[in-house]
């Protein structure tokens, strides 16, 4: 089991991460800047991903934040002194100063425990690809998703072009790409990129229950399925339906697939133990 991602002395707490009921809960807490994400943000969010994905104890992960915004973007200040302040090297050119190999959308998509993200509040930027890089988006009704980077002379440079076209479709991704659009939080379930809107003081009740009702499955079986759902995205069918069943033949293995059964046949709630 993985420890919990430990702050150096004097460190404010930028990242909160907890653990409860097995959901491990990784907020952003940089409210008076609206969560935008320095250069030790990036790195502690993806600790405490990593963290999570490999703590036997955690069957589901959350990200979420605090105040009125989920994440405006990057902040883009240049960091003088190492502290936290600002994502560019100013001994680096912008395009040279970020190292997106294990930045935190890199990180989710890789991950083998399911994601929910809670959009408190409005996801800009960088903060738009980090909620789509989760698995699953629930979002307060007066949040608001914005892919503005053409409008800043940019690309959605954090799995942005290649999370939207398969969400979406190819033109209907182009439309919102190309045009940098803001979409209210009716417009974002409308177009699939939310699965549920909930009024803002509710969205912490709504996702904990939506990641309590996971949990309560097999984790294996959770975790196992989430795999073959990333695989399947680029395999030929019969391809994947040769993947599924060699995933399959271990699962049938385990503790957890003759506690779903007996709790089947003796119809009652089951109790998976992961394993």
């Amino acid at each position: 089991m993985s420890k919990t991602p430990k702050l150096n002395a004097g460190e404010p707490e930028e990242v909160l991460y907890q653990i409860g009921d097995g959901i491990a809960t990784i907020t952003l807490n940089c409210p008076d800047r609206m969560n935008t994400i320095s250069r030790r943000m990036l790195n502690r969010i993806s600790e405490c991903l990593v963290a999570a994905n490999r703590d036997s104890e955690v069957r589901v992960v959350v990200l979420t934040a605090t105040g009125r915004a989920f994440c405006a973007g990057l902040d883009l200040r240049r960091d003088e002194n190492g502290g936290s302040q600002g994502i560019l090297d100013p001994n680096k050119a912008p395009a040279t100063s970020i190292d997106l190999r294990d930045a935190p959308p890199t990180v989710l998509h890789g991950m083998n425990k399911p994601t929910i993200c809670g959009l408190n509040g409005s996801a800009a930027g960088y903060g738009f690809d980090l909620a789509l890089g989760c698995d699953i988006r629930v979002i307060a009704d007066s949040a608001k998703l914005s892919a503005a980077f053409t409008k800043r002379g940019l690309v959605p440079e954090s799995g942005g072009t290649w999370i939207l076209p398969r969400l979406l479709g190819w033109a209907k991704a182009a439309e919102l790409i190309f045009t940098g659009r803001t979409l209210n939080a009716e417009e974002s379930l409308d177009l699939g990129l939310v699965s549920k809107i909930v009024p803002a003081k509710e969205l912490e009740d709504a996702v904990l229950t939506l990641a309590r009702e996971i949990a309560a499955n097999a984790p294996l079986a959770v975790q196992a399925s989430k795999r073959m759902m990333r695989m399947g995205l680029e395999e030929t069918f019969p391809d994947h339906v040769h993947h599924v069943y060699l995933q399959l033949l271990p699962l049938m293995q385990t503790e957890d697939v003759k506690e779903g059964m007996r709790s089947f046949m003796e119809k009652r709630e089951p109790e998976f133990k992961g394993r």
